[in-house]
């Protein structure tokens, strides 16, 4: 009986230490969980020019705070904070507290920066930062921050995690210290690691002392829109977006040409592109190539309709065309490489067979008078196109007159 009793007690104690075992792993607290959030570069833009994060690396952060220790909850906050903060033009740091007499430089010291802000380069940082150790002079820290930033231009934070504790006011006094030193350029945020009651009003006194910061808490970080709210209040501006009403990309506010049809091509101003210089536009030009210089008609092209070149039923070109023809010899002379085809036109009058070798006689005309000018006759060609392309109105004597013209059509 003694055998048997004592064999039942054995499988109890074993049966509760089980059950025991059981429910310290199901009453075991979950770690802070740091999600993240990545915020888009084109949604914001930096509300601060640098940035400075002061992580505590002194012995009590090895203290165990929700099933694991303080100093990996800090690493893992600022790990989150990185990934989530995007990649826009402004300088960060990361330096280290605590104090061990035989590595003082590993335990008070820069990991990062100042450098352009990486996400790279934060977390190799933070990767650097390997264990916590010895004292806390958190002021001296903050102090050397000043040091750290004595150059930086512009808006700065200053981002601090720590339990707060074993600290003296010496903290406070170097906040207020560095504010002095920045002034309105400055605000310090601290995130309070852990529960101590002294520690959360030290930090709380230190935000304080900047004037535009405050204090938080990591268990206040349980999910990746908590972590991305925090870093927009600290790092980022909502982008300015003015209107852009004609939709071309160029907001309203720096379009010199806010009426510009959808779907065109525009330049920096929010203007139609007008690539040939001739004053009209690509999508409205007929004939994009047109030379510098060229006088055009309104659908872009190399034209000199506004004296009429011929008289009615003539193909003889009449004295006051002369300059404009003239126009045509100084732009060959200025572009040798341009060979030009000839087109002439004319008005609606008369059948249709006849006015083409108007046309083409017209052309000849014109291409004569260059020659004469100088101009190397294998650089021209001609062609007519009778009444089939007028460019104005024929029921009009002035409309006639227009149709009655030539133009030129730069040619490889």
């Amino acid at each position: 009986m003694m055998i048997r009793y004592g064999f039942i007690g054995v499988l109890l104690a074993m049966a509760g230490a089980l059950l025991f075992g059981c429910a310290t792993q199901q009453m075991q607290p979950a770690g802070p969980l740091f999600a993240t959030e990545q915020l888009t570069a084109g949604q914001y833009e930096p509300k601060v020019d640098n940035f400075e994060v002061i992580l505590d690396a002194s012995s009590s952060m090895n203290e165990k705070y929700n099933g694991t220790t303080k100093f990996k909850i800090a690493k893992d906050f600022l790990d989150a904070m990185g990934q989530t903060l995007p990649e826009l033009k402004f300088n960060g740091t990361l330096r280290t507290f605590g104090y061990n007499p035989n590595y003082p430089k590993a335990f008070n010291d820069l990991f990062y920066g100042p450098a352009k802000y990486s996400r790279a380069g934060l977390k190799d940082g933070l990767i650097a930062v390997s264990q916590a150790d010895g004292t806390s002079p958190l002021g001296k820290a903050i102090s050397d921050a000043g040091e750290d930033l004595k150059s930086a231009q512009g808006k700065i934070a200053v981002v601090v995690l720590s339990d707060g504790k074993d600290m003296d006011n010496e903290p406070v006094t170097a906040a207020q210290e560095l504010k002095g030193q920045f002034g309105d350029r400055l605000c310090i945020y601290t995130v309070l690691i852990g529960d101590d009651r002294a520690g959360k009003k030290l930090l709380e006194s230190v935000a304080t002392a900047g004037g535009c910061g405050f204090l938080t808490s990591s268990d206040e970080f349980k999910s990746g829109p908590e972590m991305g709210e925090f870093v927009k209040k600290v790092f980022l501006a909502e982008a300015v977006r003015s209107l852009d009403s004609d939709k071309d990309g160029v907001p309203d506010n720096l379009d010199r040409c806010p009426d510009t049809p959808e779907g065109v091509v525009v330049d920096a101003q929010g203007c139609p592109v007008d690539s040939d210089g001739d004053g009209v536009p690509d999508y409205m030009d007929d004939c994009p190539n047109t030379p510098k210089g060229a006088s055009v008609n309104a659908k872009g092209c190399w034209s000199y309709a506004s004296v009429a070149l011929f008289d009615l039923n003539s193909y003889s070109i009449k004295p006051e065309a002369y300059s404009m023809l003239n126009e045509v010899v100084s732009i060959l002379e200025d572009n040798p490489e341009i060979k030009v085809d000839i087109q002439g036109h004319t008005d609606n009058y008369g059948t249709a067979d006849y006015n083409m070798k108007l046309s083409e006689k017209r052309a000849e005309s014109v291409k004569t008078y260059l020659v004469d000018k100088g101009v190397d006759p294998k650089r021209l060609s001609t062609k007519g196109f009778g009444f089939s392309q007028p460019v104005a109105g024929n029921e009009t004597k002035a409309g006639r007159a227009q149709n009655r013209r030539v133009q030129f059509f730069p040619v490889k």
